[in-house]
């Protein structure tokens, strides 16, 4: 028996609005008794600036969550208290391993109502955390929205969470059209199956636009400074001073320590629906395709850092994305009819879209992350000999501790390896021979010697990849993710 298409109102989807809250999220939980949050909440930036959070988050009373009555209150309570925790344990001197009791036994009972872990994910951070300033004006447009809530208060934060609300704004209405795709196919339906393909490759395309207005209003140097370290989980995160992760204290000090991911684009569900709806195979980061595979066949999914990032999404948003698997047909649809010319294509471009949505996001994390990483350590050579020779020793411990090698995302997984691997993947299913070719190479620029360049990245054919930025030409180590400098730099931190 064919399993029945899944509908957007049992699994909170929103037809207009995607992923995102049909309704506006709340700016502040209705019942004072709640007011001891938002107080915090109000003062955010001042607490964590003066290092007094702490201090008045382990005086707080322990608020009861039976007076949250709607999806709504659930949602802001768990932005909240996540914001709180994070800000706890990355916003003093030295990180602290132990939530207290009045953030960590209402946050795990909120977890646990929204089926969500107990970490600032990017449900909290993005999906519910925006409000349009003019109700009657389009909530893709970034010129209409603001954040709720920030640990900085600077433009930066709320700009790097607002395109990630525009972006899902923007993909909502893909989500009813590509069910419809998926049912047109069923009953043979070229024509519709063709016409939602094309206009998901043209949405997909306005998306990359949107992907690529985070340079208007982001510093990164802000965002790699500032705002990534409140973003970091408690996974991998034995040098940032968290050898065995957080500890939520429920008053018995009995709860054994947890690591989970920080928050992660990787834990938008609208991304991943895009994969699954077009039969994109992730598999677990260095693993290769087995030649084995067909074309037309769609292999089962693997346990990846992609497929664990669905732990991270509210449990309704994680069961869409199953049901949506049991049913997709659009790749296997597309293989079966080779011989439409004009469904091929729209299939084909679709691929070539998020392909290159997924470049744009890897040359915007080279220049928030990697380049600024490479950055902090080459910041030795402006300071005085003495503090250089001192900070020469950090770096050097550093490089022994890690081999030089492990950068890492604030979800916790090698950077380079797995935005190149899960763009590349996305190429796989093209149907036609021109491009499978194509979306193989990757879009290319050609310079007078032949050699085919990503923009602002070339990739050698031996795997290593180069990056041509403002800090000069570096390498990024692609077995590991991590910056390794050249002879001539690792010259300049030696005594």
């Amino acid at each position: 028996m064919i399993p029945p298409l899944p509908r957007l109102e049992d699994y909170d989807v929103s037809p207009q609005n995607g992923f995102l809250p049909a309704e506006i999220p709340l700016d502040v939980l209705p019942d004072l008794y709640y007011a001891p949050w938002e107080t915090i909440v109000r003062n955010f930036q001042s607490l964590i600036l003066s290092k007094r959070l702490r201090r008045v988050v382990d005086t707080l009373p322990i608020l009861s969550t039976e007076l949250l009555l709607t999806e709504a209150e659930w949602r802001r309570a768990y932005s909240i208290l996540g914001f709180m925790a994070h800000a706890y344990v990355w916003g003093g001197d030295t990180p602290s391993d132990m939530v207290p009791p009045p953030i960590s036994i209402p946050f795990l009972k909120t977890c646990q109502h929204l089926e969500l872990p107990p970490v600032a994910t990017y449900a909290g951070v993005v999906l519910w955390n925006w409000r349009p300033m003019f109700t009657g004006e389009d909530i893709g447009s970034l010129e209409n929205l603001c954040t709720l809530m920030t640990f900085t208060g600077s433009l930066d934060e709320s700009w790097f969470y607002l395109i990630s609300v525009a972006i899902e704004a923007r993909a909502g209405p893909i989500i009813p059209m590509m069910i419809e795709a998926i049912a047109a196919a069923r009953r043979n339906d070229h024509y519709t199956v063709t016409r939602c393909l094309r206009s998901f490759a043209e949405r997909l395309d306005e998306l990359g636009g949107v992907l690529e207005r985070m340079y208007e209003s982001c510093d990164p140097h802000v965002f790699y400074h500032r705002i990534r370290p409140y973003l970091a989980g408690s996974k991998n995160m034995a040098e940032a001073g968290l050898p065995n992760g957080v500890m939520f204290d429920d008053g018995t000090r009995q709860q054994p320590y947890v690591q989970f991911s920080g928050g992660s684009n990787a834990q938008s569900s609208v991304i991943q629906f895009f994969d699954v709806v077009l039969g994109v195979e992730h598999r677990p980061t260095g693993e290769k395709r087995d030649s084995s595979d067909s074309d037309s066949a769609i292999p089962p999914p693997s346990h990846n850092f992609i497929q664990d990032m669905r732990r991270y999404m509210p449990g309704p948003h994680r069961r869409f994305l199953e049901h949506v698997e049991s049913v997709a047909n659009i790749r296997e649809y597309v293989a079966t009819n080779r011989s439409n010319r004009a469904l091929v294509t729209a299939f084909d471009a679709c691929l070539a879209m998020l392909r290159t949505f997924r470049d744009k996001h890897i040359q915007m994390v080279s220049r928030y992350i990697i380049i600024k990483s490479r950055e902090s350590r080459s910041h030795s050579r402006s300071l005085s000999p003495k503090h250089a020779s001192a900070q020469r020793v950090n770096i050097a411990n550093t490089l022994d501790r890690t081999g030089g090698k492990k950068l890492r995302g604030t979800g916790g997984t090698a950077l380079i390896p797995f935005l190149k691997q899960a763009r590349d993947e996305t190429g796989e299913p093209a149907i036609d021979a021109w491009a499978r070719r194509l979306l193989n190479n990757g879009p290319a620029e050609y310079t007078n010697d032949g050699v085919a360049r990503l923009t602002k990245m070339n990739e050698h054919t031996n795997g290593e990849v180069e990056i041509v930025g403002l800090a000069g030409t570096w390498s990024v180590d692609d077995s590991e993710g991590g910056v390794s400098c050249s002879k001539s730099e690792l010259g300049e931190y030696r005594d």
